[in-house]
């Protein structure tokens, strides 16, 4: 009974406040405290107030409660470790596969074994393919 007049009296307060927001032509943010003020006067007119006033005082509803509580931890831990043992076992086919590229790039180079590598490139070159792209949007 005494849940029921608190959560009224807030729904009073807070639609009172709503008032005197739309009376400052505040219409948006007096319409959002009203929604918030009527939501305790809602739980009090479906019961849920009393439910849960008689839920609090029920150890066969805390330990429901506990039992969901371990659900949830069991649910956690199992989750972990299947993420865990996911990262460890990689075959080694994904390794070796070539890589997707872009159209038109250009191939990745391999070091080819027994052979010297070739000299650096002129730093020109490098920004060859990015001077194309400017050229092409009219940079």
């Amino acid at each position: 009974m005494l849940a029921e007049t608190i959560c009224s009296a807030v729904s009073a307060a807070g639609l009172g406040i709503a008032a005197i927001a739309a009376y400052r032509k505040r219409f948006l943010s007096a319409a959002r405290i009203a929604a918030y003020a009527l939501v305790p006067l809602g739980l009090v007119m479906t019961g849920a107030v009393a439910w849960l006033a008689d839920t609090a005082f029920s150890p066969v509803a805390w330990a429901g409660f506990g039992v969901l509580g371990l659900a949830w931890v069991l649910f956690l831990s199992t989750r972990a470790v299947e993420r865990r043992r996911a990262g460890r076992g990689r075959p080694a086919v994904e390794e070796t596969a070539p890589r997707a590229a872009a159209p038109g790039a250009p191939a990745p180079r391999r070091a080819v074994t027994g052979k010297k590598p070739r000299a650096a490139e002129p730093a020109g070159d490098d920004f060859s393919d990015i001077e194309a792209i400017l050229k092409k949007h009219g940079i």
